[in-house]
Formats: C-alpha cells, sequence, structure tokens
C-alpha cells in the first residue's frame, strides 16, 4: 500500500521500505561473499604457484604431477633435455616437462598444461611433425576449457583431432602400464 503526502506525491509503505532496505541489505552481503570466495580462491592459486616456483617448478600442476609419479614410484626425468625444431625461418627449442618412463620401458613424454594458447598448439604440432619418434601426451589441469572463446573446440578435442592422448590433473595408471 501507499500514501499520499501533503504534497501530492505518493509515499511507500513504511513496511514496503523496510523490506526493499532488507532485500538490498541481503544483496550487498551475497555480493561481498562472492568477492571474498574469489578473491581467497585466487589467492590460493596465487600461493600454490609461488609454492611450486619456491621448489623449482613452473606451475602448480607440474609440482603436483610429479608427486604423483613420486609416490606411485614411477621413473621420470623433469625438464631434462631440450629438442630443438624448426620454426619457419628459424630454430626453435622445446623442453618437455616430463619424459616418464612405462613399466614396458617405453618412455612418454608428457607435456602438463593449464592453459594451451595458440604458440603452445602450433609448437606441439611441429615438435610432432618433426620427432615422429616421440610419444607426446598431454595432461591438462581442465582439456574440457575451450581453446578461445570463440571456439567450441576443447583442449582435448584438439588432441584428439591431432593424435595426441590426454589425461586430466594426473597420469592415467593405463599409461604406465603399457
Amino acid at each position: 500500500k501507499s500514501s499520499s503526502s501533503s504534497s501530492g506525491k505518493v509515499q511507500p509503505h513504511p513496511c514496503s521500505i523496510k523490506r526493499m532496505a532488507t532485500r538490498l541489505h541481503k544483496r550487498r552481503q551475497a555480493l561481498r561473499l562472492r568477492q571474498a570466495m574469489t578473491l581467497v580462491t585466487i589467492n590460493q592459486r596465487s600461493s600454490i604457484r609461488a609454492q611450486a616456483l619456491k621448489n623449482g617448478w613452473r606451475s602448480g600442476l607440474e609440482e603436483s604431477l610429479a608427486a604423483d609419479l613420486r609416490e606411485r614410484q614411477v621413473p621420470f626425468q623433469y625438464e631434462e633435455n631440450v629438442l630443438l625444431y624448426q620454426v619457419p625461418s628459424r630454430t626453435a627449442k622445446y623442453t618437455p616437462d616430463f619424459y616418464i618412463t612405462t613399466k614396458a620401458g617405453a618412455t612418454i613424454v608428457c607435456e602438463s598444461k593449464g592453459r594451451f594458447c595458440t604458440a603452445d598448439r602450433q609448437k606441439m604440432l611441429l615438435v610432432k611433425q618433426q620427432h615422429p619418434e616421440l610419444d607426446i601426451r598431454f595432461v591438462f589441469s581442465n582439456p574440457r576449457q575451450r581453446i578461445s572463446k570463440q571456439s567450441q573446440t576443447t583442449y582435448g578435442d584438439w588432441c584428439e583431432k591431432h593424435g595426441f592422448l590426454y589425461a586430466t590433473r594426473l597420469v592415467p595408471e593405463e599409461w604406465l602400464n603399457e
């Protein structure tokens, strides 16, 4: 309900004002909570990455992959070898993240990726083309991530299209048992 004041303007009922104020207060609380949760997530990621860098890794994903491989007693090398490959007009270098030795003694080149940008995708295609003897595989933080905002193609789709095996977060046991 509303009432008229002496000036002729319609005034909201006092209970309506209180309800509107309560709703506004709740919205502001929810917004503050969402902002705080986002900040905590960002800070957690930053601190995980900072800890990984401090321990000699380039990312938290690399550190967790190595820890998992160690825990499962899987022999591996971390960034031990540098591969040369030709980019049209120049020779470039690529240092694989992990060389993993399977139970059968085969070697898997394992690249861990949080972000998989265009330059990295192009590089991996050139490396695969110029080093067909290598078994290159990926471990993604999220293989369902799209390669760009405009594309429906995910990291996993890209791997399947180009003949790369991939996994989520950890090296699958099947890879190690090959």
